[in-house]
């Protein structure tokens, strides 16, 4: 007689190769925060993924399922997968937020339904205690205290937070604004806009500098603070296409497909609920 945690895995065994037969790659899921600590667990599980469906399969299709988290890793992380396949298309079926937005920005495509949420891409960074915080919020508010200090309106109080403020920290925190913003645009151009040749309006083939413009407007979009107001704002797909003007491949209305991918994020989402982790990595092999 079999366990509920091995009837569990192959009913994810089961999905997971649905999904796998339709997007002709492998397939790797990712659930939980972005941290380095998980770095060397990540490799393990990838090199496994990559180990049972030999090097011959140079795509995988990677479910993403996180709050965010640091930025550095995602970096860490793509260099680990772009060394094993060449294309790489993420699924979001839940959400992908903050660092987990610039994971998908290095994806040769983002499969998206009506449900699916990005997020703003403010990093998050330590705090002098040890707390994982967003950068953006800290910068945004020391940069009020700033210009309250020119327009000489500041007060008492304001004047304390801003002597009592780290400058290492501080600039730390630019520093993981800075890379989210670089990397964003670096994988755009070099990954997600590949394949993008010509301007659908009049057929005029796309140049490099026209790539990184946009780039440079969907970063700059993501990483301002004054137009989602909220670290955790989510960012559904009406507002990814038709504001961003970013190509995200709509399974709302692929009925069988939409019903596959739920079907295996709910199996993941629901086992990872009950087990209480914090990380949950999945795919033939592991």
């Amino acid at each position: 007689m079999i366990s509920l945690d091995q009837a569990l895995a192959q009913a994810r065994a089961n999905a997971r190769e649905k999904l796998e037969d339709h997007f002709g790659a492998a397939l790797f899921a990712y659930y939980g925060d972005i941290r380095p600590e998980y770095l060397q667990f990540f490799r393990r599980c990838l090199e496994s993924v990559q180990t049972a469906h030999g090097d011959d399969q140079r795509r995988l299709a990677l479910v993403l399922n996180t709050p965010g988290g640091h930025v550095e890793t995602v970096e860490r992380m793509v260099g680990m997968i772009r060394h094993f396949y060449d294309e790489v298309f993420f699924i979001v079926p839940n959400m992908a937020m903050s660092a987990g937005t610039i994971f998908c920005m290095s994806g040769d495509k983002i499969f998206m339904d009506y449900s699916s949420a990005l997020g703003p891409i403010d990093p998050q960074v330590q705090s002098r205690e040890g707390n994982w915080v967003p950068a953006l919020g800290y910068l945004d508010k020391f940069e009020e205290i700033l210009q309250k200090s020119r327009e000489n309106t500041i007060t008492s109080v304001e004047y304390a937070i801003a002597q009592s403020q780290d400058m290492a920290l501080l600039r730390r925190y630019e520093q993981a604004r800075d890379l989210s913003v670089s990397l964003l645009k670096e994988w755009l151009v070099q990954y997600k806009f590949k394949s993008w040749q010509r301007h659908s309006s009049n057929g005029e083939l796309v140049t490099p500098r026209e790539k990184e413009e946009r780039a440079h407007q969907i970063a700059a979009q993501l990483g301002d603070n004054k137009v989602w107001h909220s670290h955790g704002r989510m960012i559904g797909i009406e507002v990814l296409q038709d504001k961003l003007k970013l190509a995200i491949d709509d399974y709302s209305d692929n009925v069988q497909l939409r019903k596959d991918i739920n079907q295996y994020h709910d199996l993941v989402a629901d086992y990872v609920s009950q087990k209480q982790w914090s990380i949950f990595i999945d795919g033939k092999g592991i």
